[in-house]
Parts: C-alpha cells; structure tokens; sequence
C-alpha cells in the first residue's frame, strides 16, 4: 500500500483506512468479508475489488 487516508475503525486489532492508494489507483472502504468454511469466498469480489487482511474489501474509486 503507497498511500493511507485516515482510520475510520478497527477490525481484529487492524486500522480500516477510508481509501487506500495501490499501484497509482485509488480504493475506498466498502464492508467486511464473510469467512465461510475457513476461508475467504473471493468469487463474490466484483473485478473492482480488493480484499485485504484480515478481510477488508475495498473498491476502486470511480
């Protein structure tokens, strides 16, 4: 991560940034990933999607 704007919560002990910069693109908090069956289902993520420990999603910006 290249760029931070600042932590609007907390979740399992890790800041939850409002944006993030990544490789020039910007990103901004949408919701917490659903764990099922040990693991994170990543076929739900929209291709403007990222998910990030410890199970942060974050879309791109428009």
């Amino acid at each position: 991560m290249s760029q931070q704007g600042h932590a609007i919560g907390n979740y399992l002990g890790k800041p939850i940034f409002e944006s993030i910069e990544i490789q020039d693109e910007a990103y901004v908090f949408d919701r917490i990933a659903e764990y099922e069956d040990d693991e994170f289902p990543l076929d739900r993520l929209s291709a403007n999607e990222l998910l990030l420990e410890p199970g942060l999603i974050y879309r791109q910006k428009d």
